[in-house]
């Protein structure tokens, strides 16, 4: 998929180094293709690797894709520079007049907060909201999941009694949803959070259907019928050696967490991970982009002639 991006976004690089193309944006404005909005409003603090990281699973189709990078203007940084920011972002008050096919919300490190404690929680549901009749498919992951299924459903998060960490297989409840398609009875995908929601109370509203869980690890896909939202409670988009660095980063502050579950071989820190869960991370949102985004987005969206409800 050629995605549309500053030519001096340093995520380029980054996939050119792996023979992923990312289209500038000068060349794509001479193709004459309509292509898709996709909108990432970006909540981690490691924002250059995560761009990196979702910039990488949104190129796994031939669909040209224009992404815009959000970030909540409520919220100071303390791990990315103003300028940065100020180069390769924008926030929700410069784009809330427009519309986009898509919206990707990441996790964030907030999960023990209650939500309304969160400092951008205000512009967290002024985001939601404008997106119910602006968006037309959004993936909400981890923290971003536990939110929106908050924001909309009323369905609280749990503590966890520790950290869950780690890659934990996964067991598909219906393999013929659009979202579901092509993947293995079961597969493998990394968590890394302190709470969780229960698969029960998301059973409970009849606008949501689980997908897919984990013995170990709960729930890790949910979506509203229709797809205008997808839940996940996972980080697919990690690299193989996020969960390392999350882990040695605690070990240095003093937290004594528990090595992550089934990452390093033998449970070694200083083995390298298998990488289990890629394939899998490409499947699920090119099946986002292309059953929930591509296939059902009017082609006017965009323009002024269609209106969600």
């Amino acid at each position: 998929m050629p995605i549309r991006i500053q030519a001096d976004l340093p995520a380029l690089e980054v996939l050119e180094s792996e023979n992923i193309f990312a289209m500038p944006l000068d060349r794509a404005t001479g193709q004459d293709i309509r292509p898709l909005k996709i909108a990432l409003l970006n909540l981690m603090p490691t924002k250059m690797e995560t761009e990196a990281q979702l910039l990488r699973l949104l190129s796994n189709t031939p669909l040209q894709v224009d992404v815009e990078l959000l970030h909540p203007a409520s919220h100071i940084s303390k791990n990315t520079s103003p300028s940065y920011l100020h180069k390769f972002y924008t926030t929700f008050g410069a784009v809330r007049d427009r519309r986009f096919d898509g919206l990707i919300v990441t996790g964030a490190p907030v999960e023990r907060l209650p939500f309304e404690e969160v400092d951008y929680w205000a512009e967290m549901c002024a985001i939601m909201d404008w997106a119910r009749e602006n968006v037309y498919s959004t993936l909400y992951i981890c923290w971003g999941a536990q939110a929106g299924l908050y924001y909309y459903y009323g369905i609280q998060k749990h503590p966890l009694p520790e950290k869950l960490s780690g890659i934990y297989n996964h067991r598909v409840l219906n393999p013929c949803h659009p979202l579901m398609r092509g993947f293995d009875d079961n597969y493998f995908a990394p968590h890394s959070r302190y709470t969780q929601v229960r698969l029960e109370e998301v059973a409970a509203h009849p606008e949501l259907i689980p997908l897919a869980v984990s013995d170990q690890a709960g729930l890790h896909i949910c979506a509203e019928r229709g797809g205008r939202r997808i839940f996940i409670t996972g980080h697919a988009e990690y690299d193989r050696d996020t969960l390392a660095k999350e882990y040695f980063r605690d070990v240095n502050k003093g937290l004594h967490p528990p090595v992550p579950y089934h990452y390093f071989p033998d449970d070694d820190p200083a083995k390298t991970p298998p990488f289990t869960w890629r394939s899998n991370a490409h499947l699920l949102v090119s099946n986002w982009l292309n059953y929930y985004v591509y296939q059902q987005v009017p082609y006017d969206f965009i323009g002024e002639g269609s209106v969600l409800s």
